[in-house]
């Protein structure tokens, strides 16, 4: 194919490539869209537990872009051109009411993550874009300051400018296994490598496995290196078959790796974080005086949070879980308040990419103009969404980060 054929091409059916793909094509462009699944949008069909935390409604620019770490800086003309607002016209503008819950957080009201790839496919279809699924992008041919073409498993294809959208090194079962930054790299790039940092953490403790599927809707957790605090996080918390997750969770794991590199890890769980304690002590003296002749095994249900007493009360093996409530003594109600206010647990590690729910590294952001999302290497390449080079946290930031940066390079391809 000479490279007249197309106008853009781009690599990658997710989110940004998909966002990048309409808005090229909106610009009366020809657009070819490679995807190597045989579907589009396979990790935005599972995004948000199914659900698809769409963006986040923070309305402050400055605030939303803070959460972006280091790399605000560079986003503050990308964000102007397509940032929150324009993603809730976006989507409701082509029939999907979009309603926003707890952390600003904004989902489909069909609360289905296929709704929203199936909005995009059907803009996809009335702007008549070329998408060619199964084809699984082999090389990135470049020379003298431009991609020339592309290698794949359906031969070479060519336009006048390329899109990689191929995404990062998270759940590589959706097809994320890291290519566009190995491409990125041969092309001589700064790549950083990706690291899973939006993700659950591992623990050694059995009782922590024993409660996999419970959750907790309000705790405290703090972290500690070698005994020194380091940092606390409150919020809501899910037991694994594995450790811990949960929003709290997830958007401490950056944090937590970093701690991991100093020494072990160990956490805290403060169970009544609205509770000091001795305020939490006389609430337990109140629920006793009114079970007295009742057995503590039974009467800890109403003290633990749901699902978790047993679990708790083996971790108090010098107290008798038969003895009836009025026969526990000052001193053992006292032990049963500080295990409430500080549930203790060792952090192992990270899990994988394969459980992350983002992963950052990638291209690094002096090397591409973020107005435009153009490689300042080469004159005709545009990168988005998971492959630059990001650190954010879960709550809808990193869709929208997919949704701005695909909608600047498609415009500017």
């Amino acid at each position: 194919m000479s490279a007249s054929s197309y106008d853009v091409l781009v690599i990658g059916g997710g989110a940004s490539g998909m966002m990048a793909a309409i808005c090229a094509a909106e610009k009366g462009k020809r657009v070819l869209l490679l995807e190597k699944n045989v579907r589009l949008g396979e990790k935005l069909a599972i995004t948000g537990g199914g659900r698809c935390n769409i963006t986040n409604a923070e309305d402050d620019t400055r605030l939303l872009l803070s959460k972006y770490g280091a790399a605000d800086k560079f986003l503050h003309s990308a964000f102007a051109q397509f940032g929150v607002r324009e993603t809730f016209s976006f989507f409701e503008s082509r029939g999907l009411p979009l309603k926003t819950e707890a952390q600003k957080r904004v989902f489909p009201v069909s609360e289905r993550a296929p709704d929203v790839v199936a909005v995009l496919e059907k803009q996809l279809a009335h702007l008549r874009v070329e998408v060619r699924t199964g084809v699984a992008v082999r090389k990135v041919v470049a020379a003298q300051g431009r991609i020339e073409k592309v290698q794949t498993s359906s031969g070479d294809f060519s336009a006048n400018s390329y899109i990689l959208a191929t995404g990062g090194a998270s759940h590589p079962e959706t097809g994320s296994t890291g290519d566009g930054f190995s491409w990125l790299a041969e092309l001589g790039h700064a790549t950083a490598k990706p690291t899973p940092t939006i993700v659950p953490l591992k623990v050694k403790d059995g009782w922590v496995k024993k409660l996999a599927g419970t959750s907790i809707a309000a705790m405290k957790i703090t972290f500690f290196v070698r005994g020194v605090k380091k940092f606390s996080r409150t919020g809501a918390l899910l037991f694994t078959h594995f450790g811990i997750s949960g929003p709290t969770i997830l958007n401490s794991a950056g944090k937590v790796a970093d701690l991991l590199q100093e020494g072990s890890v160990t956490a805290a769980l403060d169970l009544y974080p609205e509770h000091d304690i001795g305020a939490l002590d006389r609430k337990i003296m109140t629920i006793f005086d009114a079970h007295k002749n009742k057995l503590l095994k039974n009467v800890f249900k109403d003290i633990a949070p749901p699902g978790t007493s047993d679990a708790l009360l083996a971790l108090l093996p010098h107290i008798d879980h038969d003895t009836k409530v009025h026969s526990v003594t000052k001193e053992e109600r006292r032990q049963i308040v500080e295990l409430l206010k500080h549930v203790p647990m060792t952090i192992t590690g990270l899990m994988g990419f394969d459980r992350a729910v983002v992963a950052d590294g990638g291209l690094a952001l002096t090397e591409v103009d973020t107005r435009t999302m153009r490689s300042r290497l080469y004159e005709n390449l545009f990168v988005t969404g998971d492959l630059l080079h990001i650190r954010r946290p879960s709550g809808g930031y990193s869709l929208q980060l997919c949704w701005t940066t695909g909608y600047v390079a498609g415009i500017h391809a």
